[in-house]
């Protein structure tokens, strides 16, 4: 049997499907927070693959097209890698071009576009069972395992009739498609604002829908004041205290104090946040404190989980408090299991 032991950026053309990939580690989600500890245990001395459903930093790439970070560029560094930008605040393709800077320096062995669909084994012996994007099976072994798979991919749906339809999506990514069209926008945070704003500034007829009384306080401080002016302006109409119950061809069904009330409208960004996959960790068997936002079971010191062998890093590790853990802080969960790795991988 061929091994691969890797090479950055995936494996070679003509892989064949009798090939088997062996690391001392495997990370779930290439990701920053996953590159990072890939770089802290490619320092360690070990192996290391990672496997990303979708490309190299995919939430990231998902991301609306102009979006600017909250935070500054050496916040966001990873791997001992300056983060250079002319910019205050980096804007997405400058963070897009940093890591896969990063990945080409360290030579990272990223795995893009296979999904993993289950894993087998335990500690010390694990087989992580892909798929490719063609559907084409693909085994990995590895003797530990980092779970670092975020949670941009999974909205939180709204339950409601016509969700279905093509007109209604879950991220938002740039203005021009919807010059002239009625757009509904349901949020209140960072991702709806930003959103209305830029549809409203590039032509779109804008509503803004929320549940609470006010906009989300943790509204970025820059965007905060704009998306207000815009609203007492009636630039935006805002519907405050108010859920979308039905959603048709050509228009939405609001629920509003007053009472119902039938709009006209032709697309709607349901940006109401994300969460991670509850599903994949458990089945792993990675138990959740329920009690506790869902929180998966890990040490807090080396973030090793209930399950021997298998780590957890990055969002992932709250639950469904996904607004505490963030590139700046997860970037350090690579360190902290490095050194359990080394550890128990010296004994």
């Amino acid at each position: 049997m061929d091994l691969h032991r890797g090479g950055w950026l995936g494996h070679p053309y003509n892989r064949g499907m009798s090939e088997v990939s062996e690391h001392d580690v495997l990370v779930i989600g290439a990701g920053p927070t996953g590159l990072a500890c890939a770089i802290a245990a490619q320092r360690a001395g070990l192996s290391v693959v990672l496997v990303d459903k979708g490309c190299l930093t995919n939430s990231l790439f998902h991301y609306p097209a102009h979006m600017t970070f909250f935070t500054t560029p050496e916040l966001l560094e990873i791997g001992d890698m300056p983060f250079s930008s002319p910019n205050q605040k980096p804007t997405r393709s400058e963070a897009l071009e940093y890591y896969r800077k990063v990945a080409e320096y360290y030579k990272l062995d990223v795995r893009q576009y296979e999904t993993v669909e289950r894993v087998t084994g335990s500690d010390g012996d694990f087989s992580v069972h892909a798929t490719d994007k063609f559907g084409r099976k693909v085994l990995h072994k590895a003797r530990k395992l980092i779970v670092s798979t975020g949670y941009y991919d999974l909205p939180n749906y709204l339950d409601i009739p016509g969700e279905d339809l093509p007109k209604v999506m879950h991220y938002y990514h740039e203005p021009h498609p919807y010059f002239g069209q009625d757009v509904v926008v349901i949020g209140g945070k960072n991702s709806a604002a930003i959103a209305a704003l830029d549809l409203w500034r590039h032509g779109a007829k804008v509503t803004l829908v929320h549940r609470g009384a006010e906009l989300h306080r943790h509204i970025k401080y820059w965007i905060k004041p704009d998306i207000e002016n815009r609203i007492k302006d009636g630039d935006v109409v805002a519907h405050f205290q108010t859920v979308v119950s039905e959603i048709t061809e050509d228009a939405v069904t609001l629920l509003t104090p007053g009472g119902p009330k039938v709009i006209p409208n032709q697309f709607v960004f349901a940006l109401t946040g994300y969460h991670p996959d509850f599903h994949f960790i458990e089945g792993l068997g990675v138990k959740l404190d329920d009690a506790n936002a869902r929180c998966p079971v890990c040490d807090p010191v080396t973030l090793e989980s209930n399950v021997p062998g298998i780590y957890l890093a990055g969002v992932v590790v709250a639950g469904e408090r996904t607004n505490e853990i963030f590139i700046e802080n997860g970037r350090f969960h690579g360190d902290l299991i490095a050194k359990d790795l080394a550890t128990k991988m010296r004994q």
